[in-house]
């Protein structure tokens, strides 16, 4: 018998710095972060599409765990993300977003790539698609990916949003390298 906790999602608001985003989780893991600046409704249509049966909780304190490790993160001081995700995709989307977890800290590559490392070389549209239905900003980082000539392209979070991280990245290595030569 399915318990009461098994089908709520739990949401909260993010503020920190600049950063003010909507994070929701299941009892399974993070299953939502945001685009700065966006509504409450977008969290809600995307999360109720994959969970339609779900109550929804304003609860900060059950999302305290996935918000920490966002602020950390921002902060530069988190690099990997240790907590569980909810992302619950098709197997496709799952293998996309599998592969993204492998690129890099502070590096990027392309949707190629990435139709590559999950063994479907002509599937790069296919790629993208399930890229841009990733429902966890940041911690699967689909900002990661760029397109083929090394342009910036399309991100559910906006260009502004990606550029952004990307910065975030590359200013932490350098910090970390400046301090290692130091």
């Amino acid at each position: 018998m399915e318990q009461a906790n098994e089908r709520k999602i739990y949401w909260a608001f993010l503020i920190h710095g600049q950063w003010r985003l909507y994070v929701a989780a299941t009892s399974k893991g993070l299953c939502y972060v945001g685009s700065p600046g966006k509504p409450y409704k977008e969290m809600s249509e995307s999360v109720s599409r994959r969970y339609p049966r779900h109550e929804w909780e304003q609860n900060d304190e059950a999302v305290q765990p996935y918000m920490l490790q966002l602020k950390q993160y921002i902060d530069g001081e988190r690099r990997d993300f240790t907590i569980p995700f909810d992302l619950g995709g098709t197997p496709f989307q799952s293998a996309v977003w599998e592969a993204l977890q492998h690129i890099p800290y502070g590096e990027t590559c392309s949707y190629s790539d990435i139709a590559e490392q999950i063994g479907k070389p002509s599937s790069v549209r296919a790629v993208g698609t399930a890229i841009g239905a990733n429902p966890i900003l940041i911690t699967v980082p689909c900002h990661r990916v760029i397109g083929k000539n090394g342009t910036l392209t399309g991100y559910r979070g906006g260009l502004e949003m990606k550029v952004e991280l990307l910065r975030l990245e590359r200013k932490s290595l350098v910090a970390e390298r400046s301090v290692q030569h130091a």
